[in-house]
């Protein structure tokens, strides 16, 4: 199979302009493909398609897709890279129309940008199937052509991170518990001579004295995991490491705060912090960036049990701050109270975090970006640049002192693990709850609860878990290799 791009005419009227690939091909077929659209239709707008079969030996199958205006750039009201998203957008239905035809091989036009082709195909062809004894055919994209290889590699790789961290956001709970997922990670990570994998049991975790992470994992059967990712990529080893930290709660019932029964299931993904910063060490250690990278990622599950947290128990973090713990299904916060005072460690250029932390998060932005919450514009910018080029968005959400006061007013401990004001800003007390546990000055907090899953809104994502921003981290990463900021 052969998918090609075309652009939208500049008029109703005139001609549609092929891609160099697609005009070769007509080349190759004498003009045949150009005649077969003038007549069968009108013109084809962006993301639609037309199939043809037989025009050539070697593809006995062509899919055209629509690439919408030639030489559309970032748009500024959009805050992303038309373009590119463009290309992504026209690749995937294209792959996937033929991948129903259960074509095993297809050749994609790189439609003048080869990285965002391959990261439409891989990405757009991606399912979770595992478990199923009926599974689609699977399908190898190729670049058509030779001239964008490297280009293309390169768009591979970070559609495979993303699909990582989707199929480990996807798979059940009882398939993904906490040691699954940190031996999945080290497995993925075993052939990189510079990365170093810690799994530490939970005698390490009490001994680092990580009182708010314990209380949540003590609900479980389950015991909790801390997966501590050392990547060395740096020209110097000694180099100030990038430090991401991700939530990482493998299942999510609220605890005694118990969630509606119904959408729980979606829970098995409240690990999205973890499996997206993970999915983006492995990604960075395949580009081989050159920088040090620490993953940091506390795993466990939120149960309700007799030894579960109770509302208005009081537990103690890594750094002395006392939490009164009002809602257990607030436990993320939890979690990475202790994993970003642990952070703090390793003399971190920046610290990033990211959590499906609030529901909030979702009702403010949807899934149209990831919310922000930084206190460093120049982490912000190279945040905000990374995503502009991904086209997986992100929005800066105040961190105001307002908020501060919601938490710290508190009749028990030094912090509440709710606003006082309980449903108002949510994300932002959150958000200026963690604050209470970073002293760094380039700190930036990812809420991704609103991106965490996809229904139809990105297109080149089939339904179901996103693996969302993990290429923008691994574009951030990529920038901050080549940045000379300490």
């Amino acid at each position: 199979g052969l998918v090609l791009g075309i652009y939208s005419s500049k008029k109703d009227e005139g001609a549609a302009q092929f891609t160099s690939a697609g005009d070769a091909f007509d080349r190759l077929v004498s003009g045949k493909l150009r005649e077969l659209l003038s007549v069968c239709g009108p013109p084809l707008k962006k993301g639609k398609t037309r199939m043809f079969h037989g025009l050539h030996q070697d593809f006995p199958s062509v899919v055209v897709v629509g690439l919408g205006k030639k030489n559309a750039g970032v748009n500024d009201q959009e805050n992303w890279n038309e373009g590119k998203e463009n290309i992504r957008a026209a690749v995937a239905v294209g792959c996937r129309q033929l991948q129903d035809l259960e074509i095993p091989c297809v050749e994609v036009d790189p439609c003048g940008d080869a990285q965002a082709a391959a990261e439409g195909a891989v990405l757009g062809l991606h399912e979770y199937n595992e478990l199923k004894q009926k599974k689609k055919p699977a399908v190898t994209p190729q670049l058509h052509g030779s001239a964008e290889s490297e280009a293309w590699q390169k768009g591979v790789i970070y559609a495979e991170g993303q699909n990582l961290a989707r199929y480990l956001m996807e798979a059940p709970a009882n398939y993904i518990t906490p040691i699954k997922f940190a031996e999945h990670i080290e497995q993925k990570l075993r052939s990189f001579s510079n990365v170093k994998v810690h799994i530490r049991s939970e005698s390490w975790i009490t001994t680092q004295q990580m009182g708010a992470f314990l209380s949540v994992a003590k609900g479980s059967a389950e015991p909790p995991i801390f997966l501590e990712i050392h990547y060395l990529g740096g020209a110097n080893t000694n180099d100030s490491p990038l430090v991401f930290v991700g939530k990482g709660v493998t299942f999510d019932s609220g605890g005694i705060s118990l969630k509606p029964s119904s959408g729980m299931d979606a829970m098995r993904a409240d690990m999205g912090g973890a499996a997206t910063i993970c999915s983006t060490i492995v990604t960075a250690a395949a580009l081989n960036l050159p920088l040090n990278i620490i993953g940091l990622a506390p795993l466990c599950e939120n149960m309700p049990s007799g030894k579960a947290n109770k509302p208005g128990d009081v537990v103690r973090a890594k750094n002395g701050k006392t939490i009164q713990v009002d809602n257990t299904d607030a436990e993320g916060r939890l979690l990475l109270a202790d994993a970003l005072c642990y952070a703090h460690d390793f003399n971190a250029r920046a610290i990033v975090n990211a959590a499906t932390l609030t529901g909030a998060m979702d009702v403010a932005l949807g899934s149209a970006a990831t919310g922000v919450f930084t206190n460093s514009s120049w982490l912000w910018s190279h945040l905000y640049e990374a995503s502009i080029l991904t086209g997986d968005r992100v929005w800066r959400m105040p961190l105001f002192e307002h908020y501060t006061k919601q938490v710290t007013d508190c009749p028990l401990a030094d912090l509440s693990n709710i606003g006082k004001y309980s449903r108002a800003g949510g994300a932002c007390t959150a958000a200026a709850f963690l604050k209470e546990f970073v002293t760094a000055s380039h700190w930036a907090h990812l809420d991704i609860a609103g991106v965490m899953s996809n229904k139809d809104e990105v297109p080149y994502l089939r339904k179901g878990m996103a693996g969302r921003p993990t290429r923008t981290l691994v574009e951030f990463a990529a920038r901050l290799s080549q940045d000379g900021h300490s």
